[in-house]
């Protein structure tokens, strides 16, 4: 299915899109603007099925000719503007696929519709290709930019273009939506929810993932025993990661929560509210074991991590440096073998 009522959160941009169907007031040009995976394309595509639908109301209607076109990713006067460079939206691939076929009037709907992926990928030479093409369109064309970062696009194309910014679902949608439509059992759609901060692409592909399992199961069981675990051993453990898919800033994200959970249970000493709550003795150590503030260190050590990886520092350096200060605000005492 992929209708209106499909697309978990984001009620403002669901509100305006359904007045533009209602009052036929559509733009030219959108703007959606959302980290990767939030569900820019989902929306996207509904939009478009619904602009090209052949019934009055209740549009789509996922069910007409037009309908089932748009289902199949097949429809004729929807087309998806592709780049061959993974890194380029260039200015090639804005005039063949846009520019020099907005003349062609549509082949079988009222409009035709263009949607440009990644569009923060454009070079400046395709955004000023884009920007003839958005200053005088045909009556019939509507394009669709999504991108993930909207400052990467000329404020002239930001001027003419209507722009729609995605917002965090919250964790108990993301929750609902992986228990009732992908059947996560859940104590682990909990897990997924919490760790995907509001993207809900993200936390399906977490619920969906072996690697995820695995990689929380080897965070876990480091964060048990890293007290008692000399350096090597640490580092050994960490390395593990780059053998999965998921990038080492999740695998430190699996740790921030642990200690978030274990700053809240000793805080409060609550279970309900804790995304490891199944961990329970486990946490109760590691709270016991440290203060409040070697676990706000701690936390705070995660993050400089992060920073440090995405100024490119050496990984082994800064995965030694974040052992260290776990260590040394857990309890631990660091042995050298």
């Amino acid at each position: 299915m992929a209708g209106f009522q499909d697309i978990v959160g984001q009620e403002q941009i669901k509100e305006h899109l359904q007045n533009a169907l209602s009052s036929g007031k559509i733009s030219h040009a959108y703007i959606i603007n959302g980290e990767k995976s939030s569900g820019k394309e989902f929306i996207a595509n509904v939009f478009a099925m619904a602009l090209q639908c052949e019934k009055e109301e209740g549009r789509p209607c996922q069910e007409c000719r037009s309908c089932r076109q748009a289902l199949s990713e097949n429809h004729p006067d929807i087309t998806r503007v592709v780049h061959e460079k993974p890194n380029t939206v260039s200015v090639d691939d804005i005039r063949s696929q846009l520019n020099n076929d907005v003349g062609i009037k549509p082949y079988s709907s009222s409009r035709k519709i263009y949607i440009v992926n990644e569009a923060e990928k454009m070079t400046v030479q395709a955004q000023n290709a884009l920007l003839k093409t958005l200053e005088e369109p045909p009556e019939y064309v509507v394009i669709l930019l999504l991108t993930a970062n909207v400052d990467a696009l000329l404020p002239t194309i930001l001027s003419r273009c209507v722009v729609l910014n995605m917002k965090p679902v919250t964790d108990r949608q993301v929750k609902e939506y992986l228990c009732t439509t992908l059947q996560v059992p859940d104590y682990k759609a909990e897990v997924c929810a919490a760790f995907a901060r509001g993207n809900i692409g993200k936390a399906k592909a977490l619920a969906t993932s072996e690697d995820f399992e695995k990689v929380k199961a080897e965070a876990l069981s480091l964060l048990k025993y890293i007290q008692d675990m000399d350096l090597n051993e640490i580092v050994t453990a960490v390395k593990k990661i780059v053998e999965y898919k998921l990038e080492i800033k999740d695998y430190l994200d699996i740790c921030a929560i642990w200690y978030r959970d274990a700053l809240l249970f000793k805080a409060t000493s609550d279970v309900n509210h804790l995304i490891f709550r199944e961990e329970i003795q486990a946490l109760r150590k590691t709270a016991q074991r440290s203060s409040y503030e070697g676990i706000e260190n701690i936390i705070k050590a995660l993050d400089t991590a992060k920073r440090r990886l995405d100024a490119n520092v050496n990984f082994e350096l800064v995965m030694e440096l974040l052992m260290l200060s776990i260590q040394e605000n857990s309890g631990g005492t660091l042995r050298v073998s």
